[in-house]
């Protein structure tokens, strides 16, 4: 089954094209590691599939709904952690998480029910009645992540959900992403830190320069190469550049 069907993606900057054309088929039950260099177009294309920025041309489908003739039917289906995410900071985290629960048409009892195991298990419950604005940015990650798992949706989309987070928030996170692809659902994320991506993904796509380079299994992906890194270098172009004789000036004749 496919969960996100993407056909013919556009989306210009002025001149700028950030994604120039794309299809792509996700898979259902999957998690997907959408990668690419800084700049590849991953961030505006996670951004038009939920619904956040609209495309100059093209279609997406999220669980067999169209994302803007459909959206309150896409919006129901999806969880969302976007780069950059802006939290009510004035709340504390369980008063984020109850207000986000009943935007979503979910009981209050319900609500407080999830909340209180999603702070247990992200292992924020110390910290539930601290106003947001004084959360780390791990912290803040995982409050984000708890608030897009609440609603329990069929399709959870991260874009970088690991950037500036330390290590034991990461494994906490990375814990709770594992459980819920093992149930069914699908996590989309986008990263452009391959070791992580090969540890984590089942099927990965990658980006440059506004188009899809190669998509498919981690085998497929890496083809040959002993790592998906060496696979993602030669497949943006980045391999065979020599930067030592460019920079034959930096740390000597001193």
């Amino acid at each position: 089954m496919t969960s996100v069907r993407v056909r013919g993606l556009w989306k210009r900057f002025g001149q700028q094209v950030a994604v120039a054309g794309i299809d792509l088929d996700l898979p259902s039950g999957k998690f997907i590691g959408l990668v690419g260099p800084n700049g590849a177009g991953k961030t505006t294309t996670l951004s038009m599939v939920t619904g956040l920025l609209r495309p100059d041309q093209g279609s997406v489908e999220v669980v067999g709904h169209d994302v803007w003739r459909d959206p309150v039917e896409v919006k129901a289906r999806i969880g969302v952690l976007p780069e950059g995410l802006r939290l009510f900071e004035r709340l504390s985290g369980r008063e984020l998480l109850a207000y986000s629960g009943r935007l979503r048409g979910l009981p209050g009892a319900e609500v407080d029910k999830r909340a209180t195991q999603l702070l247990d298990v992200l292992d924020l419950a110390g910290a539930q009645h601290k106003l947001v604005v004084d959360y780390s940015t791990g912290m803040r990650k995982k409050i984000g992540l708890a608030a897009a798992l609440l609603h329990n949706p069929e399709v959870l989309f991260l874009d970088e959900p690991f950037e500036g987070v330390d290590p034991v928030s990461a494994q906490t996170i990375r814990g709770v992403l594992e459980r819920y692809t093992a149930s069914g659902a699908t996590v989309v994320f986008s990263s452009h830190v391959m070791e992580l991506v090969e540890s984590l993904c089942d099927w990965v796509a990658v980006m440059a320069a506004g188009r899809i380079r190669a998509h498919g299994t981690l085998d497929e992906v890496r083809g040959d190469h002993p790592t998906l890194q060496r696979a993602f270098l030669d497949l943006v172009g980045a391999t065979g550049r020599d930067t030592a004789t460019d920079l034959d000036w930096l740390g000597g004749g001193r």
